[in-house]
């Protein structure tokens, strides 16, 4: 059975891409919405887990997981949000989930934590290599 979409259709091709993309943006939108509505409680947790300069943490984390992440479902400046998104990403599993300083089972949910961003910044690479597909405005805006 041959499930390459390379050769199959355009269309099957960018419909896989923009399944991709809202299924790749779905943690980032339900955590970044979450920060947005209970901001206060954001910027209370980044204080109290020592995160740096929790209040413009808290804003960087709420533009960066749910407004970039619709950008991203929309398919609006792909590439270098991707980009931006996996630094992003990969900050907050350096800071986040620092594993290798733990034990027990907070080192187990900080270890998962910590390399499901990491797969997570596998998906962004390749967004970044694919661009949005067809089924979007930079699809769009190509086109015309």
């Amino acid at each position: 059975m041959n499930m390459s979409l390379s050769s199959g259709s355009t269309g099957s091709r960018d419909g896989a891409i923009l399944l991709a993309r809202i299924l790749l943006m779905l943690l980032f939108l339900i955590f970044g919405w979450e920060k947005l509505v209970g901001f206060s409680g954001t910027v209370a947790y980044f204080t109290q887990t020592h995160v740096p300069m929790p209040e413009i943490s808290a804003i960087i984390a709420v533009v960066m997981e749910f407004f970039v992440g619709i950008a991203i479902v929309l398919g609006l400046f792909t590439r270098p949000l991707a980009l931006l998104l996996a630094l992003y990403t990969l900050g907050t599993a350096l800071i986040g989930h620092p594993y290798w300083t733990l034990s027990g089972m907070a080192q187990l949910e900080a270890e998962i934590n910590f390399f499901k961003n990491i797969s997570i910044i596998g998906g962004l690479i390749l967004l970044i290599v694919t661009g949005a597909g067809r089924y979007s405005i930079d699809g769009r805006r190509a086109r015309r």
